[in-house]
């Protein structure tokens, strides 16, 4: 597998593993807690199911991944391995890079399946009030090539989290109307939420006591807190978390 050069240099054995494209999403996917593959693809919709499957029997090749039927007797389930779980502080290094130094928000670039997909994996679930509360988000400000859904609801409890693309039949609670630039921007710590409220951007309609604590239940993108160059580190706003183990880590 490896070059001749890389039996001299381990960074060159590590990359034919690592930096293929598409392979540190693959693996920011597995320490996101995804398990199977369309929970995988879901979070990277780019890349195709052929290419995602190649990508994955390679890891697994290599040792990093490994496969096994799922619980549920249906499909297959995919977890990190010890030498997988040893890329945690890699891929933590390359998002606190891509944070503080990319260029994030380019409307013709967004995706508001892929940013609700990843608000799904990041809500505060124990502030959440006992009973169910039914979130619909609408988005404003779509690219005009964007070909995805507009319309999310999300079901909010306590014990699980679901994302709906259909309207699942049950009393909406709460009503989120946003430019989808906007509540990037807000995911990704660059404008407090109460800031976009104040200039419209997102709207918030429905019962005042859920109005009020649904911004303290978004714990927003595990990197938003940190600083952008000539900046301070980003307000406790951000609740950014940790990424200790393969399960419930940082989305991007």
């Amino acid at each position: 597998m490896s070059s001749g050069y890389g039996q001299f240099c381990p960074v060159a054995v590590a990359c034919e593993v690592f930096a293929e494209r598409w392979t540190p999403i693959i693996l920011r996917e597995l320490f996101n807690g995804s398990q199977h593959f369309n929970e995988i693809h879901r979070g990277m919709p780019l890349i195709s199911r052929p290419l995602l499957t190649r990508r994955l029997r390679k890891l697994e090749s290599a040792g990093v991944i490994a496969r096994e039927a799922s619980a549920e007797g249906r499909g297959q389930r995919y977890s990190l391995t010890e030498a997988g779980r040893e890329f945690a502080p890699v891929i933590e290094l390359l998002g606190t890079w891509g944070q503080r130094w990319t260029l994030r928000v380019e409307r013709n670039n967004l995706d508001a399946g892929l940013l609700m997909w990843n608000v799904r994996r990041r809500i505060a679930v124990d502030l959440l009030p006992p009973q169910r509360v039914v979130a619909r988000f609408k988005f404003t400000g779509i690219p005009v090539t964007y070909r995805g859904y507009r319309k999310f609801w999300l079901l909010l409890e306590r014990s699980h989290i679901d994302l709906c693309v259909a309207d699942p039949g049950h009393e909406v609670d709460l009503y989120v109307e946003a430019d989808l630039a906007a509540m990037v921007r807000v995911w990704l710590g660059d404008v407090r939420f109460e800031n976009a409220l104040h200039l419209r951007e997102i709207q918030l309609v429905g019962n005042q006591a859920l109005v009020k604590a649904f911004p303290s239940w978004l714990k927003l993108s595990h990197f938003a807190g940190t600083a952008r160059p000539g900046t301070a580190a980003s307000d406790p706003v951000a609740q950014a978390g940790g990424l200790p183990n393969t399960r419930g880590a940082a989305p991007p």
